[in-house]
C-alpha cells in the first residue's frame, strides 16, 4: 500500500499522496471521522460507567446472564447493527417519527450501540477488583456519595477508563458496516472512503494514501492505549471485592444501567420483530426465502452462505488459535536483556496492529499484494480465513498473554530441572493452564471471524460469499423481499454469533475483561 501510495507506476510521487490528502472531500471525510469517533467515545463511556458498576460490584439478579447479553453487540456483524438501526429509525420504523435516518445522529448511535459493551468490560473489570476500603474511610469520615467519587474511586479508575476510551475511539473511527450502511455516500468515514475509492472509483492511490495515513494514526493510538493499559493501578493489584447488595443511593446507577438494557436491546427487538412481517402480516417468508438462490440478486441461497461463513469461520478460528499462541508464548517468555525485552514489545505491538487497523486497509492490502506469482491468492479458498484470522489473532493474543504471564518462570524452570524436555515442559506447564482460556479465546476468534465483513467484501467471490456480504447486496437491491430477507438473514447470523459468546462467557477468565 505504501508503494501503491508513494510509487505509483513505479516512480517516486509524493506530490500525488500530497494532493489526495489536501482534497476537500478528504478534509469533510476527516473531519467527520474524528468528529463522529469522539462524539461516539464519550457517550459509551457516559453510559458504560453506571453500567459497569451495577453488572460488576452489585449482586443483583441474573447480573451473569446480563454481562454476556451486553458483550452481544460488540460482536455482533457490523452490518446487523447497521440493518437493525435502519429498521429502528428508517420510515415506518418505532423510532421514525424522529427523522434520524441517514443522519449523524443515526452513526454516532450504531457506534455507541456497538462499543458501550468494551468500557463496560475493561471498566467493570477495573472496579470488581477494587479496594471498597478507601470509599468506606471516607464516607466514615463525612464525605458524600459524590465526593468519594470524585476523590476515591474516579482516580483510581482513571486508567482503565481512559484506556477503554482509547479502545472505543479507535474502533469508532474504523467502524465500516455500520457507516456503510447508515452513512452511505453523504456521511463518509476514511474506512468508507477508502472502500469507495476502491470498489467504485479504481483510485488506487489515493486508497493507499488514505490506507497508510489511517495506519500512521493507528499506531500512534495503539501506542498511547498500550501505554495507558501499563498505567499501574490499585485495582489491578489486589483481589476482586464481593459483590454487595443495591442501596437506596445506587438508584441512579440502577436507573441508568435499566436505560443502557433498553438501548441495546431495542434495535435486536426490532430486528427479530420486522423479519418476521409482510404485507400479508405476520409470516415466516423472509426466512423461507433464505433457501433459494440462483438470482442477480442472491447467487448462492443464504442457508449455503451460512455454511460457507462456519467453514470459513472454522478454518480462520484454527490460524488465528495457532499463530496467537505461538505469538503469546514469545512474547511472555522471560527475557535475559533489555535489547530482548524491547524486541518482544515490538513483536507483540506489531501483532496488536490487526486490532486497530481497519479490516478494509486489511482486506485492500491483501487485494493488491497476493494478487501475482509466486504468491497468487485471489482464487484460493484460504485467501478469506488468512484475512480473518488476521482480524480475530489480536483477540486471541490479548485472551492468552495475560494467562501465560502470570505463570511463575519457576515451575517452567523446575520441570527442566527434572529433566523435562522443552515439549514437555509446554504441556505439563503452560498448557495446563491455558487450555480453559485458548477455549474462550477460539470462542471471540469463531464470532469474530463469522461476522467479518470489511476484508471480506473485498475479498469474497460472487459464487461463495459469506452471509454478512449477501445481508448487503440484498439491502442493495431494491424490492421488500430483499429486505425482508436482508432481515431474516441478520438475524440468523445474530443468533449465531450471540449463542457462541453465550457460550465464551461459560469459559469467561479474568483477562477477557481487558478486551
Amino acid at each position: 500500500m505504501v508503494a501503491r501510495g508513494f510509487w505509483p507506476g513505479g516512480t517516486f510521487d509524493p506530490g500525488g499522496v500530497l494532493e489526495v490528502l489536501t482534497r476537500p472531500r478528504v478534509a469533510r471525510v476527516a473531519w467527520f471521522t474524528v468528529w463522529s469517533s469522539a462524539v461516539g467515545t464519550a457517550v459509551a463511556v457516559i453510559l458504560g460507567l453506571p453500567a459497569a458498576f451495577v453488572l460488576h460490584r452489585l449482586a443483583v439478579p441474573g447480573r451473569r446472564v446480563l454481562r454476556a447479553a451486553m458483550l452481544v453487540p460488540f460482536v455482533l456483524p457490523t452490518v446487523v447493527v447497521g440493518v437493525a438501526f435502519r429498521l429502528l429509525l428508517g420510515e415506518g420504523g418505532p423510532l421514525g417519527f424522529l427523522d434520524l435516518d441517514g443522519t449523524p445522529a443515526a452513526i454516532v448511535a450504531g457506534l455507541v450501540f456497538f462499543n458501550v459493551a468494551v468500557v463496560i468490560r475493561a471498566v467493570g473489570a477495573a472496579w470488581e477488583s477494587l479496594d471498597p476500603r478507601p470509599a468506606e474511610a471516607a464516607a466514615a469520615l463525612g464525605a458524600s456519595p459524590s465526593q468519594v467519587w470524585w476523590t476515591v474511586t474516579l482516580p483510581t479508575l482513571r486508567p482503565a477508563i481512559v484506556s477503554a476510551a482509547s479502545v472505543v475511539f479507535l474502533f469508532c473511527s474504523t467502524a465500516f458496516g455500520v457507516v456503510l450502511i447508515l452513512g452511505g455516500v453523504r456521511h463518509a468515514t476514511i474506512e468508507t472512503e477508502i472502500y469507495l475509492l476502491t470498489t467504485t472509483l479504481f483510485d488506487l492511490q489515493a486508497a493507499a494514501a488514505l490506507s497508510v495515513l489511517q495506519m500512521v494514526v493507528v499506531v500512534v493510538l495503539l501506542g498511547v492505549a498500550a501505554r495507558l493499559r501499563s498505567t499501574p493501578d490499585a485495582a489491578s493489584q489486589r483481589s476482586a471485592a464481593r459483590p454487595r447488595r443495591p442501596r437506596v443511593s445506587d438508584a441512579p446507577a440502577l436507573v441508568a444501567t435499566g436505560v443502557v438494557i433498553t438501548l441495546v436491546a431495542v434495535p435486536i427487538v426490532t430486528l427479530v420483530v420486522g423479519s418476521m412481517r409482510t404485507d400479508e402480516g405476520w409470516s415466516l417468508a423472509n426466512y423461507r426465502a433464505l433457501g433459494v438462490g440462483g438470482t442477480d440478486v442472491l447467487p448462492v441461497p443464504v442457508t449455503g452462505a451460512l455454511v460457507t461463513s462456519v467453514r470459513t469461520a472454522v478454518d480462520a478460528t484454527w490460524m488465528a488459535l495457532a499463530m496467537g499462541l505461538a505469538v503469546a508464548l514469545l512474547v511472555t517468555r522471560r527475557s535475559h536483556s533489555r535489547g530482548e525485552r524491547r524486541v518482544r514489545s515490538v513483536l507483540d505491538g506489531i501483532f496488536m496492529l490487526p486490532l486497530g487497523v481497519s479490516a478494509v486497509t486489511l482486506g485492500f492490502g491483501f487485494l493488491i499484494t497476493l494478487d501475482r506469482p509466486p504468491v497468487d491468492l485471489r482464487d484460493s479458498a484460504l485467501l478469506v480465513p488468512i484475512a480473518q484470522a488476521l482480524v480475530a489473532l489480536p483477540l486471541v493474543v490479548r485472551t492468552l498473554v495475560p494467562v501465560l504471564a502470570a505463570i511463575d518462570d519457576r515451575q517452567r524452570q523446575a520441570a527442566a530441572s527434572l529433566g523435562a524436555s522443552p515439549w514437555r515442559t509446554l504441556l505439563s506447564i503452560d498448557l495446563l493452564v491455558v487450555w480453559k482460556p485458548l477455549l474462550a479465546a477460539s470462542g471471540f476468534a469463531f464470532a469474530a471471524s463469522l461476522g467479518e465483513f470489511g476484508a471480506t467484501s473485498f475479498l469474497a467471490r460472487d459464487d461463495n460469499p459469506t452471509v454478512p456480504v449477501v445481508i448487503f447486496r440484498l439491502l442493495g437491491h431494491p424490492g421488500d423481499l430483499n429486505y425482508g430477507m436482508a432481515l431474516a438473514a441478520s438475524v440468523i447470523l445474530a443468533t449465531t454469533t450471540a449463542l457462541v459468546m453465550m457460550a465464551v462467557e461459560r469459559l469467561r477468565v479474568p483477562s477477557a475483561g481487558a478486551l
